[in-house]
């Protein structure tokens, strides 16, 4: 005996983990591969064939799903080459889970939407570089330093690196000041800052390209020149000392800092990139009170077995010659027909399995979805949700890691509602969601000029009657990206 899973659970679970933003193209890449499955409702069929004994006794259930697997020996060919014609022959009794599958008829036509362009970062500087009066052998190079920058518009490749890449793909033979006269030259292009080996140099680069400079500029270019460390680490009180200024003009100096772009690359080509749309797997809707869960309907969509193969099945049935190919035609399209009933089957009990846990999750946290506090969130884990559904761990994970719910406070990942539990001074069990929520809360509304430390903010909570260390209080920090009490500082 040995421990497998089914074809059918394998597909199940495949399909449990596709979101409804792909499902639909996974039903298509499973049209393309079957023929003997289609969509569309499933016609009636006036002459309905009585089921055999044998089905009878041994009827599909959804037992065939359980997501633990079963003990069990699987054989993939039957032992003897006899094909019952009637099972396949029979019009099913397909449930009645289907709705519509698009948001169109039919008869729609699909309209193309116009789409914006606009050229891209390194058409935007090899457009800049093809006015320049250079010989070919400086466009080639200065093609080199191009194609050397990274997205944000920095060069983070040594220039030696770049006369050996000359040397060795290009057959260039150059010198270090030769890329090094090309790279001020691509510096100089737009947007300022591009070709900059390092943050420090890329807003000196800014900064420069200012015909004019007020104080605050030249104070800005003076930090930037001369104090880039401190100035990262907020070590203001020690730029204003040896800068002789005053807390106005260190605040204006730092202002005209963080006007300019740190990464000059990401201006362009945004535009370009395809925007990522969360299409939600659940809805909840409150009435008057009452949570109300619906199921996207691009999760159930029309399918059906192809009547043309019942037909041909039909028809080989009815032939009395049962030669190899008649054998071999039969068993083809008995494995289509089985394949396209399997998925039938997986799709319903994919939808089954999305709304049983979905409900669950919905009831646990009841509260939560009716106002969106989250302090109210209760702690939950895989396993509440799991044992309460009767399924396996890592089917509620599967369904958790990449289904959204659109509910009246947003839209979000299921799993942001798992977390762990933590102990209040009362003894009552709290989520961490929660503390993360009030943790998140005390940093806003601190005072910037003096952030609060760690220690004093795992104090705030144990004021409020959360058990809590302080090396706890930097893990959630950090999960939060929240940064140290000295990046916080403002002035």
């Amino acid at each position: 005996m040995l421990q497998k899973l089914s074809p059918q659970q394998i597909q199940l679970m495949k399909l449990l983990q596709v979101p409804t933003a792909m499902l639909e193209q996974r039903i298509k890449e499973e049209i393309e591969q079957n023929p003997a499955l289609e969509e569309g409702a499933e016609e009636e069929d006036e002459e309905k064939l009585e089921l055999s004994e044998d089905d009878k006794d041994s009827p599909e259930t959804e037992d065939d799903f359980d997501t633990e697997p079963d003990e069990v020996d699987i054989d993939a060919e039957r032992a003897n080459d006899d094909i019952d014609i009637e099972d396949y022959l029979q019009d099913e009794d397909l449930p009645y889970y289907k709705t519509q599958s698009k948001n169109y008829s039919a008869d729609d036509q699909a309209v193309e939407m116009p789409v914006t362009f606009n050229p891209s970062f390194m058409d935007h500087l090899h457009s800049q570089l093809g006015i320049c009066n250079l010989d070919d052998r400086q466009i080639l190079i200065a093609d080199q330093i191009l194609g050397s920058l990274d997205d944000d518009g920095y060069l983070r490749r040594d220039l030696n690196a770049i006369v050996n890449d000359l040397a060795f793909s290009q057959n260039v033979s150059c010198t270090l000041a030769e890329v090094e006269q090309l790279l001020k030259l691509v510096q100089s292009f737009d947007p300022a800052g591009v070709g900059a080996r390092d943050l420090r140099e890329c807003l000196l680069l800014q900064l420069d390209r200012r015909k004019e400079l007020n104080t605050a500029a030249k104070h800005a270019l003076a930090i930037v020149s001369d104090y880039m460390e401190e100035f990262s680490r907020k070590h203001y009180d020690k730029i204003a000392s040896k800068l002789n200024l005053s807390e106005a003009e260190l605040k204006n100096a730092v202002q005209e800092i963080l006007k300019l772009n740190p990464k000059p690359g990401n201006a362009f080509g945004e535009s370009n990139r395809p925007t990522q749309h969360i299409i939600p797997d659940f809805i909840i809707v409150n009435r008057d009170g009452m949570l109300d869960l619906t199921l996207n309907s691009r999760n159930a969509p029309e399918l059906r077995v192809s009547p043309d193969y019942r037909e041909m099945l039909r028809g080989y049935s009815e032939d009395k010659s049962k030669d190899k190919s008649s054998k071999e035609a039969v068993q083809f399209i008995k494995q289509k027909l089985d394949a396209a009933k399997w998925f039938i089957d997986a799709i319903k009990q994919r939808q089954l399995t999305l709304l049983t846990t979905m409900d669950t999750i919905m009831n646990y946290q009841y509260d939560y979805f009716l106002d969106g506090d989250e302090t109210k969130l209760k702690p939950m884990i895989l396993k509440d949700i799991a044992e309460i559904v009767g399924l396996d761990i890592s089917t509620v994970s599967r369904v958790a890691n990449s289904k959204y719910v659109q509910t009246p406070h947003g839209t979000f990942l299921l799993k942001s509602f798992f977390s762990e539990s933590l102990s209040t001074d009362s003894g009552e069990e709290v989520s961490t969601r929660e503390v993360k929520k009030i943790l998140t809360e005390a940093v806003e509304n601190e005072n910037k000029r003096k952030p609060l430390p760690d220690e004093k903010l795992a104090k705030i909570l144990n004021e409020k009657g959360y058990n809590i260390a302080r090396r706890t209080i930097a893990k959630y920090r950090e999960q939060l990206g929240i940064p140290v009490a000295r990046l916080r500082k403002q002035l």
